[in-house]
Parts: structure tokens; C-alpha cells; sequence
């Protein structure tokens, strides 16, 4: 986003964002970030800015917003904020038709997406929030505990088109029926589940790169938990944040380096070979003439990045790449 468009918003909404900024750019001190915090509030209490932002796409990066929404209301009561979430694909469509401020991607926006944004004249800026995993899971009746990417290309790849047991995908898995749930292709995290467990296979048997179409796919997470927790020998695959504490049973993972679990320390140091960025999109011209989207990106790179991230259960951030998302945005 351009500088001068952004120094004019900043009047507008200065009062809001400007201790934001400075405990966003801040040092260390944790004192000094608590202090620039409370002046912001401060400050922000007497703001007069206003207006809606309407924010789609990844169900899976729409908690963050959503609490990022609800934090920013506490200091800009006067705008409306709505987070909806039908999908990365689908959020992407709505963005580069210009019907959306903020896109929520649970992964990069491809080339074919940023060409019909470019086509329509929809300039953005790409901003990394945090980091998940996406957790492969089984009721926990099931005796199964770890799963290889060959186990999971031959249960839900594109050859697995009709496998109705474990067993017949590998002989030393259960012979037991196979019942899966998962997100549907306008899904991100049906996009990177395809990308990291897939692609590479797939490309080795020259078959698609896609999951088998006999599964039960849905846009909604709870709807796929659901359906693990319906069938003792069930699998499936969703956001690490949202299987976490779920009453389900989090696979150990093998992407060719032994089994894995699924945790905030695996995903964050990449240990857990299914881990992928989670980001917001941001329509550029948008911001230089909305004063409230404005106010509220300067908002969500700080106390999104440093609050609201670790509150819904992903995994913030290191500092370095804190500071990064502040000044490619400030």
C-alpha cells in the first residue's frame, strides 16, 4: 500500500492506531509495550472513527479475525466488523471481484487468483498472521496412532477412489471400515493438505494431484468433527486449533522422518511435516479510502499478532517475523 495514502488515514484515525504503532515497533520492554497499549485505549476512546469492514474467506483464519473484531471494538465501538467464512477459494472469488475488504487465506493466494485480482484491478497487501498444523484425525476408539504420507495418499488420494477398509490401503492397518471426513475443495486447508501430503505422490503415480470424490466433505469444521467423533474407525483432517481439544484422536504424523504428534512446538519449528501459514489480505485502495479498514489492519499487526493468534490456539509469530509484518504493512 502506498505511504502517502496511508500518512492521509493516519490523521483520520491517529488517536486509534498511534499507540498501537509504537508498542508494535517498540522494544522489548514489556513495560513499555503495556504502557503504549493503555495509552492506545486511551486515546482510542475519544476516536470518532467509523465505518464497516467486511472480512471472507478461510474458516480456519476466521476465529483470528473474529477476535481480532471483538478486541477492536473494545477501542472503536463505532465499526461494524463482519467476518464471514465460506473458504479460501471462495474468499479469494469475492476479493478479486472487489465485494470484500479483507480476504482470510489459510494459504498463499495462487497465480491464478492474484491474475483475476490483477485483472480487475484489485491491488493487496499479503500479511502473515500466524502458523498452523493441520491435524489428522481418528475417534478415539480407534487403535491407530501413527499414519505415513503413503498411508495417507492410499486411504484419500485420488487411486484410494472405493478403499472401504484401513487394510486394503495397507496391510498392516486395521481391517476395519473406513469412514472420512474432510474439507471440500473451496477449502485452504484442502489446498494444503493436497500441496503437502499429495502433490509429490500423486506426481510419482502420474495420477491428479487431488483427494478420492467419495468422502464426506464439508465447509464446516465442527461439521467434519462431527463425523470423526460418529465412526470408531473413522479419519479426517481440519486446522490443528480446531482438533486440539476436540474429543477426538490427534494422529502422529511420518512425512519421511519418523512419527511426529501434533503440537505448538512441532508446528512452530516445522518438526510436524503438515504445517502451512495462515494470512489476510488486504484490498489496498480499499484501506486508502476507509478510514475504519485502515485503523483496523494497524490494529490486527499488533494486538492480533501479539493477542488474538495464541487465543484461538494457532501458533504466533516469533518476534523477528512480527517486526517484519509491521513495517511491510507500516
Amino acid at each position: 500500500m502506498k505511504n502517502s495514502a496511508r500518512q492521509m488515514l493516519r490523521l483520520l484515525a491517529m488517536m486509534l492506531a498511534i499507540g498501537l504503532v509504537a508498542a508494535a515497533c517498540g522494544g522489548s520492554d514489556s513495560t513499555d509495550v503495556e504502557s503504549a497499549a493503555e495509552s492506545s485505549d486511551d486515546a482510542a476512546e475519544s476516536s470518532d472513527v467509523a465505518g464497516e469492514v467486511f472480512i471472507s474467506g478461510s474458516s480456519t483464519v476466521e476465529p483470528v479475525s473474529v477476535r481480532v473484531a471483538e478486541l477492536f471494538e473494545d477501542v472503536a465501538p463505532d465499526v461494524f466488523v463482519d467476518v464471514e467464512g465460506p473458504g479460501t477459494g471462495d474468499g479469494f472469488e469475492k476479493f478479486c471481484n472487489g465485494e470484500t475488504d479483507i480476504s482470510n487465506a489459510s494459504r498463499a493466494i495462487k497465480d491464478a487468483e492474484a491474475e483475476n485480482c490483477a485483472a480487475a484491478g484489485i491491488e493487496y497487501t499479503e500479511i502473515l498472521v500466524g502458523i498452523d498444523g493441520i491435524g489428522v484425525m481418528t475417534n478415539n476408539n480407534n487403535s491407530v496412532d501413527c499414519v505415513t504420507f503413503e498411508n495417507l495418499f492410499n486411504l484419500i488420494g485420488p487411486n484410494a477412489e472405493g478403499t472401504t477398509t484401513w487394510a486394503e490401503a495397507d496391510a498392516s492397518l486395521p481391517d476395519a471400515p473406513l469412514d472420512i471426513f474432510g474439507p471440500g475443495e473451496e477449502s485452504g486447508t484442502f489446498d494444503s493438505f493436497i500441496e503437502i501430503v499429495i502433490e509429490d505422490l500423486a506426481e510419482e503415480a502420474g495420477v491428479e494431484a487431488t483427494t478420492r470424490a467419495d468422502y464426506n466433505p464439508s465447509a464446516d469444521d465442527n461439521v467434519i468433527l462431527s463425523g470423526i467423533e460418529s465412526s470408531d474407525t473413522s479419519l479426517g483432517w481440519v486446522g490443528f486449533a480446531f482438533a486440539a481439544n476436540a474429543p477426538v484422536k490427534l494422529l502422529q504424523v511420518d512425512g519421511g522422518d519418523g512419527c511426529v504428534e501434533a503440537n505448538a512446538e512441532t508446528i512452530a519449528s516445522n518438526e510436524y511435516p503438515i504445517s502451512r501459514n495462515l494470512y489476510i489480505y488486504v484490498n489496498d485502495a480499499k484501506a486508502a479510502e476507509n478510514a475504519a479498514l485502515q485503523a483496523f489492519v494497524d490494529f490486527y499487526v499488533a494486538d492480533g499478532l501479539d493477542t488474538a493468534v495464541a487465543e484461538v490456539g494457532y501458533v504466533p509469530l516469533t518476534d523477528d517475523a512480527k517486526a517484519e509484518v509491521r513495517a511491510a504493512w507500516g
